[in-house]
């Protein structure tokens, strides 16, 4: 079992970071959304929790909604990860944690590595801050984070410098 939870933990915070998703955009992502031959993953939901019953939302808001590439180390994660689930039907949630769970996983790997915790939000900020060292260009970071504005960007750009 811990072997599995650390394939789950990997694979989910790798998700996180090399894409700067929200969350729960990433809880709610199913087999369907994800295009391992042309390492493409479609945000098109988001997941909760409420009253202790799973939920599928809308996107946060219009533009939230997206295709976001990934590079070929986390398609081959994302395929380990996916073959380790072969009973999963294309509807079903490749994650099946709580935003509760994802948070406390992270703590836990934190420690272990002897490093401090941060957020699980924290993951989509590092992502932020490694496309602005790249050299991207406000909108297309603004484009890939899903954000409605792009003052959200423009204020991370000038938090780093």
């Amino acid at each position: 079992m811990a072997a599995e939870n650390d394939l789950i933990a990997k694979t989910l915070f790798s998700l996180l970071y090399w894409t700067g998703m929200r969350i729960g955009e990433a809880l709610a992502l199913t087999k369907s959304d994800i295009d391992l031959d042309d390492g493409i993953i479609s945000i098109n939901k988001s997941y909760t929790r409420f009253e202790k019953e799973d939920n599928i939302y809308p996107t946060k808001t219009p533009k939230s909604v997206r295709k976001i590439s990934i590079h070929k180390e986390l398609v081959e994660l994302m395929r380990e990860y996916m073959d380790k689930l072969p009973y999963l039907m294309p509807n079903d949630r490749l994650f099946e944690l709580s935003k509760h769970t994802t948070r406390k996983l992270l703590q836990k790997y934190a420690k272990q590595a002897n490093v401090k915790s941060i957020r699980v939000h924290g993951l989509r900020h590092s992502h932020a801050s490694l496309l602005i060292e790249l050299g991207f260009s406000p909108l297309l970071i603004s484009q890939r984070l899903g954000h409605e504005k792009l003052d959200t960007i423009e204020s991370i750009i000038k938090n780093n410098n």
